[in-house]
């Protein structure tokens, strides 16, 4: 089908439903039905559309794929990490779509991490996984796992080819590059090795898809005598696993919305049974690092934006304080080395690390330059080490990777993301763009921030288009962040904002609690103040404001578009949560009972059920002009199902068919789209192409 007239939805008897007294129909539920061939039918002639109405952006597609494969150095090494004796790395190379990851042996005195010319391999490199081997005929590649055992010998990954993050888990021999027979399909994310590298800890989860059960997996022995470690019955739960940095604990973490616990089993006795450090308290949440003779806990306990204690690690029991709760500076974790803690925070709206000597000293704040910015650990696998890596980005300033000298207290820049010319020649600087942050005011007087990027040549007359980006959900912050892709905009003319929004957690805990549950509303009046003041303020105007948001954004957006359609030109929903009321009132979906807690509880408590009933997206459509709406999707995700848009997207043609509407979904792929890295840059340039010709600068 490649008419342009709008996709009829098929004729289908609607389906009722009545909680509370209130009687919904649904005419689009019959879409849920993935195999009914009606359904993919539906779904292929709304790509069909899609693409019909599209076609004269072609060309600026293939553009602004250009643009970014141009300025991004297709073949390429990251910043080597020490493990043991070995470096690990992973190289990309110009055509192939994934990562290949590799180690090379530490050499005698050798300190830096080694480098090459261009992204080449090192000298000496062993290739553990080529992802792009792996992905040999098949649409949709992605790995769960990747962790290699403590000797080094074997590697224990995970591979899912479909997008529905349903792995399935192997251990290959790097002595001799030989598969084990061992495999264990349908396994989740986590993964942890016994300190003898004897047996493989692994998750899987329920028919709701929630993480619920921790293996042991003893290596030479089929899986069908795996040995169940620990089973969460309780739905609000879900489970991890995962080895400390000391390689002497098996950590299971337990964790709702608000509640956790951690199991402990000593690496050395993979046998043993888990104990609990603390008992489960419903509302309290903590976290476990395990540091020499104590376990340092992070919680919340009488403590909004957290605090840090330990206990015994021989006998856990009481708490002592470590660093006592300061309202207002978020902890959010600790990492422990053998002479150094490492707590990552934020305050005043920014990310933060500071280093809490062991043997004497007070601690100390790590210093960065710019206004606005983000920071934080990466890569630190060894545990007795006298450096840090870590990686900062900002809206102007490339992905950098650092080395932090903890006793001389230095930053050494080992590698900044290379951005390579643009179609003009000239190279990039990002001295010709300039960041700032503003503030908006909400309805009910709350201060919000919002992060700006720009050319320095931007008028601030009302004159620029804007893109502006929100979330707001699950105490998620959108930190400042660099895009090469986004560059494309930015030399266009275009600005592109960030709305701190009320539900994320920029600000704190509290912050977050503003923005949840019987509060949820806050993030969506939030983000309409953020857009209302960027046009207020002279940075754009509405008629040249195009809104964006990817899952449960995508339900902000579908909110934002019902309370404010006059306050955009056009709005992007990738993955959108815009029929989240059907979705929480049904427990036998994936992950519906452990997201009560963010939202509530709308079978049992009507006023949740009302509270949601006047917000979502899809049961609120109403007759108005709606700005244009792309709707962006994925057959295979399990976290946000396909038929939230498809449904609403047929709905707002019913309702208000003078509005402009596209569903474009990928058939082969899941929650976070296209897999390949030129995949997902033609899924980017394919959004922003749409968005420069909602605003004019196509």
């Amino acid at each position: 089908m490649t008419t342009e007239t709008p996709v009829p939805a098929a004729k289908r008897v609607p389906t009722e439903r009545t909680h509370h007294g209130d009687t919904v129909v649904d005419e689009y539920a019959w879409l849920a039905a993935k195999d009914d061939p009606a359904t993919i039918a539906h779904l292929t002639a709304e790509n069909a559309y899609t693409e019909a109405r599209t076609a004269h952006l072609e060309g600026l597609r293939a553009a602004l794929f250009e643009e970014t494969r141009r300025r991004t150095q297709e073949t390429d090494l990251s910043v080597p990490s020490r493990k043991g004796g070995y470096w690990y790395y992973t190289r990309t190379v110009e055509g192939q779509q994934y990562g290949v990851h590799c180690r090379r042996a530490v050499r005698p005195g050798e300190t830096d991490p080694p480098v090459s010319a261009d992204g080449a391999p090192l000298d000496g490199e062993e290739v553990l996984l080529d992802g792009n081997l792996l992905a040999e005929g098949h649409d949709f590649f992605a790995l769960g796992a990747f962790d290699v055992s403590p000797d080094g010998r074997w590697l224990a990954y995970s591979t899912d080819f479909s997008g529905d993050e349903r792995f399935t888990l192997r251990v290959k021999d790097l002595s001799t590059g030989e598969l084990l027979p061992d495999e264990v399909p349908g396994t989740f994310y986590g993964t942890a090795w016994s300190a003898d590298a004897s047996v493989l800890f692994y998750v899987t989860v329920d028919d709701a898809w929630r993480p619920n059960r921790v293996w042991r997996h003893t290596l030479g022995t089929p899986s069908s005598e795996d040995v169940v470690v620990h089973q969460e019955d309780d739905e609000r739960f879900w489970i991890g696993v995962e080895l400390t940095r000391s390689e002497k604990f098996i950590l299971i973490d337990i964790h709702s919305k608000i509640t956790s616990e951690v199991l402990v089993i000593p690496a050395n006795n993979p046998t043993g049974a888990p104990a609990s450090v603390a008992s489960r308290r419903q509302g309290v949440e903590y976290t476990v690092e395990h540091h020499g003779h104590r376990f340092l806990i992070l919680h919340n306990d009488g403590a909004e934006d957290f605090a840090l204690a330990y206990t015994s690690a021989d006998a856990p029991g009481d708490w002592v304080p470590l660093i006592e709760h300061s309202p207002g500076t978020r902890l959010e974790a600790v990492d422990a080395f053998a002479d150094h803690l490492v707590v990552s925070l934020r305050a005043n709206g920014l990310t933060g690390l500071r280093v809490l000597p062991v043997g004497g000293g007070d601690p100390y704040d790590i210093d960065f330059p710019e206004p606005l910015y983000s920071v934080g650990l990466d890569a630190n696998p060894e545990y007795r080490t006298g450096q840090l890596r870590l990686r900062y980005t900002s809206l102007v300033t490339p992905d950098s990777v650092y080395d932090y000298d903890l006793v001389t207290r230095r930053l050494v820049l080992r590698r900044q993301k290379p951005v390579l010319p643009g179609p003009d020649g000239r190279p990039y600087d990002p001295a010709d763009y300039e960041q700032h942050r503003d503030w908006a005011l909400a309805d009910d007087g709350t201060r919000v921030p919002i992060s700006l990027v720009c050319r320095k040549d931007t008028p601030r007359d009302g004159s620029a288009p804007c893109v502006i980006y929100g979330y707001g959900s699950y105490e998620a912050s959108m930190d400042p962040w660099f895009s090469i892709a986004r560059l494309s905009l930015l030399d266009r003319g275009v600005i592109f904002a960030v709305a701190h929004i009320r539900g994320g957690g920029e600000l704190g805990r509290r912050w977050y609690d503003q923005g949840k549950l019987l509060a949820k509303k806050n993030t969506f009046t939030d983000f309409v103040a953020c857009a209302r003041h960027l046009v207020k303020a002279g940075w754009t105007a509405s008629d040249r404001l195009v809104a964006r948001g990817a899952s449960a954004g995508g339900l902000l957006m579908g909110a934002v578009a019902n309370i404010a359609p006059d306050a955009f030109a056009g709005i992007v929903a990738q993955v959108p949560f815009v029929d989240a009321l059907t979705s929480i009132l049904d427990p036998s979906l994936p992950l519906t009972v452990t997201e009560w807690e963010e939202w509530g509880n709308p079978l049992d408590d009507p006023e949740v059920y009302a509270y949601m009933r006047s917000y979502t997206p899809y049961e609120n459509v109403r007759a108005v002009d709606y700005p244009a709406i792309l709707a962006v999707t994925s057959l295979n995700d399990t976290r946000v199902l396909y038929h939230e848009p498809a449904k609403w997207i047929a709905r707002l043609r019913a309702v208000a068919p003078q509005g402009d509407y596209l569903l474009k979904t990928e058939m082969g792929a899941g929650h976070g789209g296209p897999s390949g890295r030129y995949d997902a840059w033609r899924e980017e340039a394919f959004i922003n192409a749409w968005v420069l010709d909602r605003l004019g600068r196509a």
